[in-house]
């Protein structure tokens, strides 16, 4: 009898399509590579694009925590004068505000939001509290009370258009950039949401070296061929 043939493994860089779930695009690869164990090592919400890593097979879905505490960096783009339930672009519009803050006040709300920073995470959040995912009680309009989390970012002002303000920020594991547009938001008065997102980097990994993740459904593409590997991830640990 002949062997069976080795089942690909490794992590693959994915830039993520906008409007694609994180699960989809688990799913898809599991399919393509017929490869039962499939994970990721960090979702972004189906409006976010950017940088997904995902694991391909036991040695490397075990190795989700290692990349999972890499330092990130993201592109968001904040609207200011609109606050949603869920501080991004997919919730309900819970307050509308017209003042229209200068230069100076953004520049000046955007220092609070460098070094350490004390961040609440969102109620639309997959953090557990007692057991619960906070979304699934914000779904059922439930809120409970947060303890904030000490996180590490540096905040920089890419552009200023009123209603739009698009940040870069490079930020520690647990940071929440949608609650960054909220509290900005509240910093200025006006208040504000995230209405777009793009992930640059996951620890040294950056979007250039990303495949994009709409040609993991293209049957021309071979997807084996773009699996990265990492020399601790061996079935001997």
């Amino acid at each position: 009898m002949s062997p069976s043939p080795t089942k690909p493994k490794g992590f693959l860089l994915i830039n993520k399509p906008r409007g694609s779930t994180s699960f989809s695009l688990v799913r898809t690869l599991r399919r393509r590579l017929d490869v039962k164990k499939v994970g990721h090592a960090g979702t972004l919400d189906p409006f976010a694009t950017g940088v997904m890593i995902l694991l391909v097979g036991r040695d490397y879905t075990r190795l989700s925590d290692k990349f999972l505490t890499q330092d990130k960096e993201y592109i968001a783009k904040l609207h200011l004068g609109i606050t949603t339930d869920s501080f991004d672009c997919d919730g309900a519009i819970t307050e509308e505000n017209d003042s229209v803050p200068t230069k100076e006040a953004v520049e000046e709300a955007i220092t609070h939001f460098q070094g350490t920073v004390e961040q609440v995470p969102p109620m639309f959040s997959a953090k557990k509290v007692n057991g619960k995912k906070l979304y699934e009680l914000a779904r059922k309009g439930v809120e409970i009370e947060r303890k904030a989390v000490s996180v590490e970012m540096k905040t920089k002002l890419l552009s200023y258009e009123y209603p739009y303000m698009e940040i870069k920020v490079s930020c520690s594991k647990g940071t929440y950039i949608r609650s960054i547009a909220d509290d900005l938001g509240k910093k200025l008065g006006c208040g504000a949401h995230l209405c777009e997102l793009t992930r640059t980097k996951a620890g040294s990994y950056t979007i250039e070296q990303c495949l994009d993740g709409s040609l993991l459904e293209d049957p021309n593409t071979d997807v084996a061929a773009h699996l990265r590997e990492v020399p601790c991830a061996s079935s001997n640990h």
